[in-house]
């Protein structure tokens, strides 16, 4: 179902919103893009564009692009909204916002038709990271809701949702490629239906919220022999792209980038290579985790079979902790 041509001012920074951004910028009137300011990043700490900032620069240069610092600010409150998507009840367009990084002020947002993509099916997993948190509790399915801008974080009414299952060897970071790949066909439905006066919003239950707390680094520290290997497979999974599970072997860090199923133990000692051709572990509970991709220090990722080939494992050797596990937190 495809919305009838509507004014549209997108905000958004990450690359979650790349695929929606593109979407509108072909099937709607697009009248401005709001992302967050350049700011240091990589080793020589350059002036770097968002990946929303660095798409519209190149692809629709002549889309004003903006980069408040504060977009609620005074000085920015009257210029956005300069930008004439109509009063909501006009229903002749509105502001469409993924992973914008600011909150929008009530004076911003008055009178506008104001959605935003979220990467959970609310009420589960409002918050920094959902799609993270999803993966590490186990979760087996997730998507993405449309809900209105509200007060509370992520707490607005739901417009639409869209639902994806959780593989198991499935990572984050591929999870989050594919619910960006899932916001345009949602953003366009819910658009549609407003354009229609159509809408069906939804209470969220308060009761079923769970937050979704922000990684870090220390996440990534577990020690394989006092999980178990469901546990360690969910959190390898969760923590990659960042900040990755490290481990050490050989005095080396090892990052853990993929892994298989949980299985027996065989009651070898947790911690240690049960199998070092296919790369199985022995986690906690007398359980077993296979070992499908990781990274050495200084090298690209790769599959442990060809790991295996160069390092050489041995059965019984460690694969020891690099610091004080924070598994779920």
């Amino acid at each position: 179902m495809k919305a009838h041509p509507l004014k549209i001012v997108f905000f958004g920074s990450g690359a979650f919103g790349l695929p929606t951004l593109r979407a509108l910028a072909e099937r709607h009137e697009l009248l401005a893009v709001v992302t967050q300011p350049d700011r240091p990043a990589g080793r020589k700490q350059r002036l770097t564009p968002t990946p929303i900032g660095e798409w519209a620069a190149a692809e629709i240069p002549k889309i004003p692009l903006l980069k408040p610092e504060d977009a609620s600010s005074s000085e920015w409150i009257d210029r956005i909204r300069s930008f004439d998507t109509g009063i909501a009840s006009e229903r002749r367009g509105g502001w469409v916002v993924i992973a914008f990084g600011q909150k929008l002020s009530p004076s911003l947002l008055a009178d506008r038709f104001a959605i935003n993509l979220h990467a959970s099916l609310l009420p589960r997993w409002r918050g920094a990271a959902p799609i993270n948190r999803a993966v590490l509790a186990g979760d087996r399915e997730t998507g993405n809701s449309v809900i209105t801008l509200a007060e509370r974080m992520d707490a607005g009414l739901v417009l639409g949702q869209s639902r994806r299952p959780i593989e198991p060897t499935r990572t984050a970071g591929e999870l989050h490629d594919l619910l960006a790949d899932d916001g345009p066909e949602l953003i366009e439905r819910v658009l549609s239906d407003y354009a229609a006066d159509a809408l069906n919003p939804v209470v969220q239950d308060e009761a079923a919220v769970t937050i979704a707390r922000k990684l870090s680094k220390e996440q990534g520290f577990i020690d394989l022999a006092s999980v178990s290997a469901d546990e360690a497979r969910r959190t390898i999974h969760a923590l990659n792209p960042w900040p990755g599970v490290t481990v050490r072997f050989r005095g080396e860090a090892l990052k853990l980038l993929r892994a298989g199923s949980e299985q027996p133990g065989g009651g070898s000692e947790p911690g240690t290579l049960i199998d070092p051709t296919s790369g199985t572990v022995a986690c906690a509970d007398n359980t077993a985790l296979d070992l499908i991709e990781v990274q050495p220090a200084g090298k690209k990722p790769m599959a442990w079979q060809a790991f295996a080939n160069g390092a050489k494992p041995v059965t019984g050797e460690l694969l020891e902790a690099m610091g004080r596990a924070s598994v779920g937190e």
